[in-house]
């Protein structure tokens, strides 16, 4: 991408485009609080840098109508995407799951920008912005590509996630009883509160809760881990993710459901039959000169702190 030829018309309130003008869409949840004000600070740099900043209608409620000569509003968010060189999710990891979805077919790099608490995808703090925009303008960062999981059920339908697929009960009163093969070889009958598959990325959300190991991002792996199983013997298992895993549902005495990155579809016909491997669909995530995947382990799950050390 060549550096960005940017000019403001004095006095007109509007940002004039050069050919080369670099333009960021953004995707947030305008219901979110702590968007508001990263959000308006994004604008009011954008202004002084003559950057445009192309996002939906329902984003405009945030900034209140004041005038951001860089803003430019569209209908829809697939129009700010399809524009834009570089794209911003502004909120948490729910941010950047929904912007996985949106992108899933489109290859743009994604800068993550955390508003909210953990944000572990979104890998720039809020606090952070400033220096986060002006590595874009030297195009001074890193793509880190992030594949996601692919499910195919037996009705033919195909489901994708960047974290993970989830087998779980409505009821929290019952276990649910699902089965898993591997490349055609039986693994196990899982009786537990539910049965996660995580791909690299979602290994440090709800697999790593439930007592499933860290991986990698990239590694051609995916993770399959219980959820308070029956037995203490029944562990997380790695599998390479080129090969297909087939989790069976039958029909039991309580609602069974099935989630993909917390999409929920209700199963309404048994046997219910899901084959997940490795998508060809990937994601192009930003990681700045000062970020790496491990400085995120140790900063926001406090990973190796030892409590000792502080006092």
């Amino acid at each position: 991408m060549a550096r960005p030829q940017r000019r403001n018309t004095a006095g007109s309130g509007t940002l004039e485009l050069g050919l080369e003008t670099m333009k960021f869409a953004i995707i947030a949840n305008p219901q979110k609080y702590s968007v508001r004000d990263p959000f308006v600070d994004l604008l009011t740099w954008s202004d002084d840098h003559e950057v445009q900043v192309l996002f939906s209608s329902e984003l405009q409620e945030l900034y209140r109508g004041e005038e951001h000569p860089s803003a430019k509003v569209v209908e829809h968010e697939h129009e700010a995407i399809d524009q834009a060189d570089i794209i911003i999710a502004m909120g948490g990891d729910g941010t950047m799951l929904y912007t996985a979805r949106l992108m899933k077919s489109i290859q743009k790099p994604i800068l993550g920008v955390n508003t909210g608490r953990l944000g572990f995808m979104a890998y720039t703090q809020k606090e952070n912005l400033h220096q986060a925009l002006e590595y874009l303008l030297e195009e001074n960062y890193r793509i880190e590509k992030r594949y996601l999981l692919e499910a195919e059920d037996n009705q033919g339908k195909i489901y994708h996630a960047l974290n993970e697929f989830l087998f779980s009960k409505r009821d929290s009163t019952s276990m649910v009883n699902v089965s898993a093969e591997y490349n055609d070889m039986f693994i196990n009958n899982y009786w537990a509160d539910g049965l996660i598959v995580a791909s690299p990325t979602g290994s440090t959300a709800y697999n790593l809760s439930s007592g499933g190991p860290i991986v990698m991002p990239n590694t051609n792996v995916m993770v399959v881990t219980p959820i308070n199983p029956h037995t203490l013997t029944t562990r997380p298992l790695v599998l390479p993710s080129d090969k297909n895993l087939q989790v069976t549902v039958e029909e039991q005495d309580h609602e069974v459901l099935f989630s993909y990155d917390g999409q929920i579809k209700e199963i309404d016909s048994y046997p219910f039959e899901v084959t997940i491997k490795r998508s060809n669909f990937t994601i192009d995530l930003i990681e700045l000169p000062n970020q790496s995947y491990f400085d995120t382990l140790r900063q926001k799950l406090m990973w190796g702190m030892d409590s000792r050390q502080r006092s």
